[in-house]
């Protein structure tokens, strides 16, 4: 038997909780044989908070396993250390290894639970629906990953377990799990298959999107070079229909030169809907283009600060000039003015739409093309003409990648390896905390006991996270508790209220074991506040949430743009940033 708390209210906005007994669930038996909490218990966000502050004291995982306490002589430690790498380099696929460091048969079942069980594991998904759009904004608020993703229920593993060696190890283990998947080119379960970062999410949550992007570009490259090899070998022209295509099931298209010559389109993707070559009348087809980097938070500051050190715009280059190599080979006999119109709008007018006096030349030598390009594309030294001339006619799938998929896999999972244990467990911990929230909501929000500090609860947990939580883990605990007790124990907290409607501390009666859990009361609504109205579950609520990662660089890569990248008419706008709020920001109220 343990003994668990158990709540009674001492003041409007402070819960504090007397010791029961209750028999727990098994930690990491428990997960195995498929039992959990409705949330993710106390226990194991607290052991996490725990992790956080002892995981200050190493620069690496690898740094935490060869400095793991022990009673062996140093020899031996030095020995385990050793062990400890091989175990990361095969895989944990030696099983002499990984019993000498404490790898015992659970962690193999949690592995194949993790990655191979689909959504049966920790499966909340019922509680997580019934939040509504909390359950998307809320964990980004937090800069957590999504509540149904791997990330939470990895963290939910880890813990479970009860000292940090073993944290480390099964991070170990997952790693080369990820490896594995990695090299066998298959998907990482729990995490989308081909989105790019959501910066607003935690950089593990990303650099696990952009393993799973990563597979499915090459998979994608895999069948565009097939079918392009396919093509190439196929009919002649001569064995065309009228329609421009040939027997065969992937159609060969050709456009006419000037001089009547019929030359293959390699690497079109479609036709665009108006537009044709000015100088032979064919149609201008959307040509396949290399797809962009895939850039996680910490790598677009790296960019950012190289761009504003070196002012280098290197990468736009090498991007523009792919483009148009792409394009003149989907559309053979075609100029300048014709990419240009397909990929920047804004520089070329129409003759007809062309005002004396505006920003484009007056188009006396270009009338018979019935439009004109802007002043800068036609400046003497335009890079946009340099570039085209350097351009050869080369499909974007036989071009050298721009993004190296392999490079930047093998970079993630080598920073994995090696990640600050207090930067993993931070991450893990608001995870975890963004699940316990989000299925809470669910059935709090609408519980008129229980709605307004519920919503103190939340309201705390978010704007904390948003700043450094180094120092304010057992803060987040103890409110997690108080969320924790009124989901699971809400006849308790009643009764509680009920006992103390003023909100006065019984006297004579409280043991010395007793906690206390201090829900925070905000200078600007404070405990005398009306409860927040919640979030409807169809749409947005009143205010638009301003996004974590509004700077203009940050933005600038969201929207998958460049200066080089195709342009439309109407430019886009950044969100502000929101700043993180102080401790200060907080007033307490003290028993």
């Amino acid at each position: 038997m343990n003994k668990i708390l158990s709540p009674f209210l001492t003041s409007p906005s402070t819960v504090c909780f007397s010791q029961v007994n209750q028999e727990p669930i098994a930690s990491i038996e428990g997960l195995i044989a498929g039992k959990f909490e409705k949330i993710p218990p106390s226990s194991v966000v607290k052991q996490l908070a725990l992790a956080i502050e002892n995981g200050k004291k190493f620069s690496s995982m690898k740094d935490l396993l060869a400095s793991s306490t022990s009673s062996s002589p140093i020899r031996d430690r030095a020995e385990r250390s050793i062990s400890a790498m091989k175990l990361l380099m095969l895989g944990g696929k030696d099983e002499r290894i990984a019993s000498d460091l404490g790898v015992d048969d659970n962690f193999t079942v949690l592995m194949q639970l993790l990655f191979d069980s689909g959504e049966s594991f920790l499966n909340r998904n019922g509680d997580i629906d019934s939040a509504g759009i909390a359950a998307t904004a809320f964990p980004r608020d937090l800069h957590a990953a999504p509540p149904e993703s791997l990330v939470p229920k990895l963290s939910e593993i880890i813990g479970n377990f009860s000292t940090l060696k073993k944290m480390a190890l099964f991070w170990c283990s997952v790693v080369a799990e990820l490896r594995r998947i990695w090299s066998e080119e298959k998907h990482i379960y729990g995490i989308p298959l081909d989105d790019i970062p959501d910066l607003d999410c935690c950089l593990l949550y990303q650099q696990l999107q952009v393993i799973n992007c990563c597979v499915s570009r090459k998979r994608r490259r895999a069948i565009a070079i097939e079918s392009l090899d396919c093509s190439v070998m196929g009919e002649s022209p001569n064995s065309q229909k009228s329609d421009g295509t040939n027997n065969t099931t992937s159609p060969i298209l050709y456009a006419r030169l000037s001089t009547g010559e019929l030359i293959r389109r390699l690497g079109a993707d479609r036709p665009s809907d108006n537009l044709v070559m000015l100088e032979t009348g064919e149609p201008i087809y959307f040509p396949a283009t290399q797809e962009g980097p895939l850039l996680t938070e910490d790598l677009i500051k790296e960019t950012e600060e190289f761009v504003l050190q070196t002012g280098s715009v290197g990468a736009g280059c090498s991007h523009l000039l792919s483009d148009m190599q792409a394009f003149k080979a989907a559309n053979p006999g075609c100029i300048l003015e014709d990419f240009v119109r397909w990929h920047s709008p804004p520089d070329w007018t129409d003759s007809e739409e062309s005002i004396e006096g505006d920003d484009f030349f007056d188009g006396n030598d270009a009338s018979p093309r019935r439009g004109m390009l802007s002043k800068r594309m036609q400046k003497e030294g335009n890079l946009w003409l340099h570039l085209w001339e350097t351009a050869k006619p080369v499909p974007a799938v036989k071009q050298a990648p721009l993004f190296d998929e392999d490079l930047a896999v093998d970079g993630i999972l080598g920073t994995l390896e090696g990640i600050q244990p207090v930067e993993l467990f931070k991450q893990l911990f608001v995870s975890l905390l963004g699940v316990g929230l989000v299925v809470a909501e669910g059935t709090l929000s609408a519980d008129e006991n229980f709605s307004k500090l519920f919503y103190e609860c939340k309201d705390f947990i978010m704007r904390t996270c948003q700043g450094s939580i180094n120092e304010k883990a057992q803060d987040l605990c103890q409110v997690y508790d108080t969320v924790e007790a009124m989901l699971l124990r809400p006849e308790e907290v009643l009764k509680a209220l009920r006992q103390n409607p003023e909100g006065v501390s019984p006297k004579g009666n409280q043991s010395k074991n007793q906690g206390f859990v201090r829900i925070p009361s905000l200078l600007f609504g404070g405990k005398d506040r009306s409860p927040r109205t919640p979030q409807s579950k169809s749409g947005q609520g009143p205010e638009e949430k301003t996004p974590r990662t509004g700077q203009a660089i940050k933005s600038f890569f969201r929207g998958k743009s460049s200066i080089f990248s195709r342009n439309s008419p109407k430019g886009g706008c950044v969100s502000s940033h929101n700043g993180s709020v102080s401790r200060s920001e907080f007033s307490w109220l003290v028993i």
